[in-house]
């Protein structure tokens, strides 16, 4: 028997794991308390990790042809700019670039594509009560017209934001710190003559007001407001507060101003959750992790939280895993989410400097050093975690970090492959949530495929053969990318490897 998951949160962390799931055909429903989509966001971006995990389950449609792959970024103390960033034109080598698009728009894609699968979203759907027994939890939720209803299923996900109902009723704690006290922000529609692929960003006195352009000439406006600001604005107060702002610093007027589609405020945080796992709860995105925007971590570090929780759910659910695999979730991801916080705080401190010492560490050292090419090379590839490893980690427990080359943990790059049967295709196109035997030749492919199919399932493992092969090696690579074994030709020491993983002792 299957077991059925349970889902809270239709963002994309949610409806991502949800599409991982039904790849498989492991029941799921996913519920969230609003009414509908989001039509707004805050999220703005995709970076390369984000897009290849949307490649990987057939969710990413058309979104590169909608979006924007670079961006020009200026940072300016008063009429002074300080700093301009090509971003994109350092690494407009690299196969996969970031992609500026909303998040509204990243979760439409993902909802169409759980729709192609059968699945759907229960909006209107609150979760009230959760308990949880030896094999199962059963939830109590409350739909939009009051009533109440019960669901049980083997296992309860929270990807259901900062503030988790169910990482609150697992009782796991959440501490962290205050990285900014307050936001406010706006979506207008105006003629304003600022870089339609770009962002100006003010940064006087340590606060900031930024501009981003979005599609349909609208634009993002955004500032850290001064400590007496009163709270509960209303959404004209917010507008009126934004603009009047955005309008003394820049010296643009505010009469080509046509529309107000969003505003609203926030609070920016890092946070970072004790456990990811409490029995038949685990969880996943913002409601394991928040911190800065800077750097578009938010969305795509949630994006790698379902890729790498998913591909274990589906083996535990199928039977062809023991529990425990799960614990490995939190053993890979919470260190990755870990270094996530500590960078964008680092970010938040150094580009927003509150005291004279800071401004000019800032100033003398930092922003030099971020206008060599070399250096924005170097912040793109950690941005866009192309370079995430779980080398050191549970499943990949004698990979050093100092080996060169690629080696278990390591994310496997893309390659131009051949199936068995010699049709042409690529490597990350070919995993779509399965594993993928990479040799030399079909024979030896072939032969370590079906070991693995024996252990995994015959419908969860792919055999290729690359077209330009570099190596004797056979590799293993994980439905999320990652390499999980790599030897000589033995398919019994791939079946140990995987026995030692399916069913630690």
């Amino acid at each position: 028997m299957t077991d059925t998951v349970l889902i809270t949160g239709a963002g994309p962390t949610g409806l991502a794991l949800a599409i991982h799931l039904a790849l498989h055909d492991v029941p799921v429903r996913v519920i969230d308390a609003a009414s509908g989509p989001a039509t707004t966001s805050r999220a703005l971006g995709l970076q390369p990790r984000g897009v290849e995990v949307l490649e990987r389950i057939g969710a990413l449609g058309d979104l590169p042809e909608r979006s924007q792959s670079s961006l020009n970024m200026s940072y300016n103390e008063g009429s002074r700019t300080v700093l301009r960033l090509h971003v994109g034109q350092a690494v407009a080598d690299r196969p996969k670039q970031a992609l500026l698009i909303s998040q509204a728009e990243v979760e439409g894609a993902l909802r169409q594509r759980l729709a192609e699968l059968g699945g759907t979203v229960e909006w209107g759907t609150r979760l009230a009560v959760a308990q949880q027994e030896a094999t199962s939890v059963t939830v109590t939720v409350q739909t939009a017209d009051g009533a109440e209803q019960q669901i049980e299923g083997h296992w309860l996900i929270g990807c259901d934001g900062a503030h988790s109902t169910v990482r609150k009723l697992a009782g796991i704690g959440f501490p962290g710190r205050k990285l900014l006290e307050r936001l406010l922000m706006v979506d207008v529609r105006a003629q304003w003559p600022f870089d339609k692929n770009g962002s100006t960003t003010w940064m006087e006195s340590g606060h900031m007001l930024s501009v981003t352009a979005l599609p349909d000439d609208t634009w993002r406006v955004f500032t850290e407001p001064s400590p007496d600001l009163p709270d509960q604005l209303s959404d004209s107060e917010i507008t009126d507060r934004v603009l009047s702002e955005f309008s003394h610093r820049s010296g643009v007027s505010l009469d080509t101003v046509t529309e107000i589609r969003w505003a609203s405020e926030f609070r920016i945080h890092r946070r970072l959750a004790d456990a990811y796992r409490h029995g038949r709860i685990l969880l996943a995105g913002d409601a394991a992790h928040i911190q800065s925007p800077t750097g578009g971590q938010g969305q795509n570090t949630g994006l790698g939280d379902a890729e790498n929780l998913a591909w274990k759910l589906v083996l535990v659910a199928r039977g062809r895993a023991d529990q425990r695999l799960l614990n490995t979730y939190e053993g890979e991801r919470r260190p990755l989410a870990r270094n996530v916080l500590r960078a964008t705080s680092a970010a938040v401190d150094i580009m927003l400097p509150h005291n004279l010492w800071k401004r000019l560490v800032r100033d003398k050292l930092v922003l030099p050093a971020v206008r060599l090419p070399a250096v924005q090379r170097r912040l793109w590839l950690a941005a866009s975690q192309l370079g995430i490893n779980y080398r050191g980690g549970p499943l990949a427990p004698t990979s050093h970090r100092w080996l060169p080359g690629l080696h278990p943990g390591d994310r496997m790059p893309d390659l131009t492959c051949r199936r068995l049967d010699g049709s042409q295709t690529t490597l990350h196109a070919a995993i779509s949530g399965r594993w993928v035997v990479v040799a030399a030749g079909p024979h030896i492919a072939d032969r370590h495929a079906q070991a693995a199919a024996a252990q995994l399932g015959t419908d969860m493992v792919t055999a290729l053969t690359p077209v330009e092969p570099n190596s004797h090696d056979v590799v293993l690579i994980r439905p999320d990318g990652h390499i999980g074994w790599r030897g000589r030709p033995a398919p019994d020491k791939l079946t140990a490897w995987l026995n030692q993983v399916l069913w630690p002792a």
